[in-house]
């Protein structure tokens, strides 16, 4: 089944993914809007649910959550700290341009 373009069963490797990394450390990139430069956060992954998973923030104490989609949409950026350093939890993908052929 597809939703808003993305296959239910890449949601469900995404949401296994960050129950397995539950605990750790990562960052949030997320981009405010068109005129503004993204906010990167530190934060640590403290639970996911069946639509969302929820941060702890360092800096300021305090608690967020994301969609699954939103890494999906590009709408955040999640890097994980693998001891080291910090590595995309989503690839970031990669356009290919095809040029159009004469027929």
């Amino acid at each position: 089944m597809i939703v808003m373009g993305i296959y239910r069963s890449e949601i469900l490797d995404l949401k296994k993914n960050i129950e397995g990394n539950v605990g750790q450390r990562i960052i949030i990139k997320e981009s405010p809007g068109k005129r503004s430069k993204p906010l990167e956060k530190s934060a640590i992954i403290e639970n996911t649910y069946k639509d969302y998973f929820r941060v702890k923030f360092e800096e300021a104490n305090r608690v967020g959550s994301y969609n699954y989609t939103d890494l999906f949409t590009r709408t955040i950026e999640v890097k994980i700290d693998n001891g080291n350093g910090f590595e995309p939890l989503i690839e970031p993908q990669i356009e290919v341009k095809r040029r159009k052929t004469a027929v």
